[in-house]
Parts: C-alpha cells; sequence; structure tokens
C-alpha cells in the first residue's frame, strides 16, 4: 500500500514527508494479512483560522476494499496535526477489522450480529457525493466517488465508520439508490425512491 501525500497552503519539507511516512508504517503494517486493494492518501493544508492551534489540517484516508476509512485533525505543526490523524485512524482500523472479523463469522454461521450491536467508530470526514452550503447558498465542494452496491447493513456500518448522520449508497438487493439515517433512539431509517 503505497500513501499519496499532497499538500494545499502549505510547502512540506523532506524531514516532514519521511516522518509523515514513519507514522503510516504501523497503519501499513495492519493490512499486510489483509487480502484486498488497498489505497491510501494524506492531505495536509493550511487554513486561515483564529487559532493558530488548529491552522494545519491533516486528513487521512484508506480505501480498503472499498470501504473508506477517514480521519481529519487539526494542529498547530504538520507534525501535531499527522499524529493526531494517524492516532484515529488506528482506532477507525480496529473497529473496521473487528466488524470484519464478526461479519466473516456470521457468514460461516458462528455468529450473528445485528446493525444495532455494532461498534461505533469516531467521527470522520465525510467522503460522498456532497454538496457543502455556506449560509448565502453557494456550492462550495462537490465530492465524487464510486459507489458499489451493498446491502443495508454494510451501508450502516459505512456510515458509522465515516461518522455520518446520514449515508447515500446503492442498495444491492434493489438496484436503487438509497439514504440511510441514525434517528435519535440509535435505530436507522432507510429512505427509498418510490416508483410514479
Amino acid at each position: 500500500m503505497d500513501l499519496v501525500i499532497t499538500s494545499r497552503n502549505l510547502e512540506l519539507p523532506d524531514r516532514v514527508k519521511g516522518y509523515i511516512q514513519r507514522k503510516f508504517q504501523p497503519i501499513q503494517r495492519q493490512f499486510r494479512d489483509f487480502n484486498g486493494p488497498a489505497e491510501a492518501k494524506l492531505e495536509a493544508r493550511r487554513e486561515e483560522t483564529r487559532s493558530a492551534q488548529d491552522q494545519v489540517v491533516v486528513q487521512m484516508t484508506l480505501n480498503v476494499a472499498g470501504t473508506l476509512l477517514r480521519a481529519e485533525e487539526r494542529g498547530p505543526t504538520v507534525d501535531a496535526a499527522v499524529d493526531a490523524a494517524a492516532k484515529a485512524l488506528e482506532h477507525q482500523i480496529r473497529r473496521f477489522k473487528s466488524r470484519r472479523y464478526v461479519n466473516l463469522r456470521a457468514q460461516e454461521g458462528r455468529a450473528t450480529q445485528s446493525i444495532r450491536e455494532a461498534e461505533t467508530p469516531p467521527p470522520a470526514e465525510a467522503s460522498e457525493d456532497e454538496a457543502v452550503a455556506t449560509p448565502s447558498g453557494r456550492v462550495v465542494r462537490l465530492k465524487r466517488f464510486a459507489m458499489k452496491p451493498m446491502t443495508v447493513e454494510d451501508a450502516a456500518a459505512q456510515m458509522e465508520l465515516l461518522g455520518h448522520e446520514f449515508f447515500f449508497f446503492l442498495n444491492g438487493e434493489t438496484g436503487q439508490h438509497n439514504v440511510i439515517y441514525r434517528r435519535r433512539d440509535d435505530d436507522y431509517t432507510v429512505i427509498e425512491p418510490e416508483r410514479v
């Protein structure tokens, strides 16, 4: 798994890139025995904020066989933000691997687990096709991603891994685009299009 490092409004000297690579090695080792393609990206950027402690933003994203794991953290320096993002991502990876283990056992008929019993990972930034509107109503960001068909349970798990309030997905059972969201009572609701 190779790590692609990009930056915006920020220079990354070789020392910092080397530090990022060293922090990424433990994450990379966790996928040594995983039999699927994995992509890793790190984006570092400087944002104008009132707090000097939050000016550097680091976002780490892993795409492991279609499952996205993402952590975004802020800090006063790139090193501090990378440390925080790596720690958050390692936590998500542990939850992802334990969820995957439970799913494999369930497929073998040895264990079952409902959506409600699954662990809830820490929040992370959204990755779906989304347009973020500012109070003036301008579209300031558009994201695209490939949609693979998935079950409602897989969509709920992906939403939890990303820390989202909702998740837009292609339902593998119906072939339709659906939205799933978490209710206040911790249950889920799926929104399906109605044929007119």
